[in-house]
């Protein structure tokens, strides 16, 4: 477990400006500087008061307390590398609040990325999720970075002052024999973050529970992925639901009887169901780790057999001697463009041409007329045609001048009380099909009073 800890803290903040100087001092790079620094020291002092020089050396002295050496790792290949960027150890790069007392919680964020380079190497990743936890630097290196030294760039950004400051991490990984270890197991961990698995007290729990059920004599954390990464969804900011995470175990011993139990057949098809496996070793994890066990992957890399994919040799980048290089000349020669004309433009305007000629004559030079249509027509059909045509105008004209009663609507209206007769607000020659069927009674000027006939002996009722 000392290889999953991040590694004790190499200077910081919290050193004292005189010997932050001299550590500074003590480097061979420095020593020119430290000369040159006595020389105008001794002439500043001839023309400056001794305030002056005062606060010109404590400036001096605040630079050098921010440069730090390079900080030192040493990771082992195929075991899992992690590394904590703490914000305390960087906040004594930024000044502190104006009022004294006032706690300093500034919002850190950092920038990590290989130096000349924008991003990270492959196999390092980087993570931070909010600017007031700690970043972390984790993953696995392989065999193929043995012995070569990777130089990280940590810029620190103070969101509140926007001040940043620059650390360099050297990690130089190391080989070792035991790797890689035959026997891997891969884990799907579902109440779990990637930054709350990279502690080191849970992670150290989960191996924990790991070499119980399995019994090893080695085993180490070989890498950790966020399953995010392996195409997860982001769940729903509901019942602290977590994104889930893979950790991949290495051990020296074959896969133990209990993690064997997945792929029995019965479990294989409860988790083809989507049902929940039956395993006897759950109960050892299910206390703090809720494991998929549908998701697990164990791999014997002993039978796996390899795949190797032939590369051809690269060349000398120099071109065979088949022939004598030709390139083209420097002078272009003319091109004559009148067959593209012909092809694009005339030949298209010719066809639409003929066309046009065809359709004109089917239209006007086919057609027969009236006369010649009724010379080519029999006398029994004009005869029938010529009737119809009559009948048709006779009809139309009796239904003009034809009598037709009046709506009753339309009808003189007899008040019983007053005896007065409304007549239509229409003309006699108004016409009654456009005739809406009430009429409207108000306003009326012309109003005919029909004189009140009484009857000549008693009332009958």
């Amino acid at each position: 477990m000392s290889s999953l800890l991040p590694p004790a803290r190499e200077g910081g903040g919290g050193r004292n400006a005189a010997g932050c100087l001299l550590s500074w001092l003590s480097n061979p790079v420095a020593i020119r500087l430290n000369l040159l620094f006595h020389v105008r020291f001794k002439k500043m002092r001839s023309t400056m008061s001794a305030a002056g020089v005062a606060v010109w050396l404590g400036t001096v002295v605040t630079i050098l307390s921010r440069s730090h050496a390079d900080r030192n790792v040493y990771p082992s290949a195929g075991v899992l590398f992690v590394h904590v960027l703490e914000r305390e150890y960087f906040k004594g790069e930024f000044p502190p609040y104006p009022k004294s007392g006032d706690a300093s919680n500034d919002p850190i964020t950092f920038n990590t990325n290989l130096m000349g380079y924008p991003d990270r190497p492959g196999w390092l990743r980087y993570i931070q999720r909010t600017p007031h936890s700690d970043g972390v630097l984790y993953g696995s290196p392989t065999a193929e970075h043995v012995g070569k030294a990777t130089v990280i760039e940590i810029t620190a950004y103070n969101r509140r002052t926007f001040e940043t400051a620059r650390h360099n991490l050297v990690i130089n990984v190391m080989a070792t024999e035991e790797f890689p270890l035959p026997f891997q197991a891969e884990f799907y961990i579902k109440n779990m973050n990637v930054e709350e698995m990279l502690a080191s007290e849970v992670l150290g729990d989960f191996l924990g529970a790991v070499k119980n059920v399995w019994q090893p004599e080695r085993l180490n954390a070989i890498n950790i992925t966020s399953a995010l990464d392996r195409g997860g969804r982001v769940p729903l900011p509901i019942n602290n639901l977590k994104e889930g995470v893979y950790v991949m175990v290495g051990a020296d011993v074959p896969f133990s009887s209990c993690l064997r139990e997945v792929e029995s057949p019965h479990n294989q098809l409860r988790c083809s169901q989507e049902m929940e496996p039956v395993i006897s070793c759950d109960k050892k994890f299910r206390a703090q780790f809720h494991i998929d066990w549908c998701k697990i992957s164990l791999v014997d890399i002993n039978k796996v057999v390899p795949v190797y994919i032939p590369r051809p040799d690269p060349g000398t980048g120099i071109l065979p001697e088949f022939a004598p290089y030709d390139p083209p000349s420097e002078s272009l020669k003319s091109r004559d463009y009148f067959s593209d004309f012909l092809i694009t433009l005339a030949v298209p305007s010719a066809v639409a041409l003929v066309l046009f000629f065809i359709l004109g004559y089917a239209m006007c030079c086919k057609r027969e007329g009236v006369e010649k249509r009724n010379m080519q027509t029999p006398d029994i059909q004009l005869v029938h045609h010529s009737s119809i045509q009559k009948s048709t105008k006779e009809l139309r004209s009796m239904s003009k001048n034809r009598e037709i009663s009046w709506p009753l609507s339309t009808l003189p209206v007899f008040n019983p009380v007053s005896g007065e007769v409304v007549p239509p607000i229409h003309p006699d020659n108004y016409e009654t099909t456009s005739m809406p069927l009430m009429q409207t009674q108000t306003n009326l000027q012309n109003q005919i009073t029909i004189p009140q006939q009484r009857p000549s002996g008693k009332w009958y009722s």
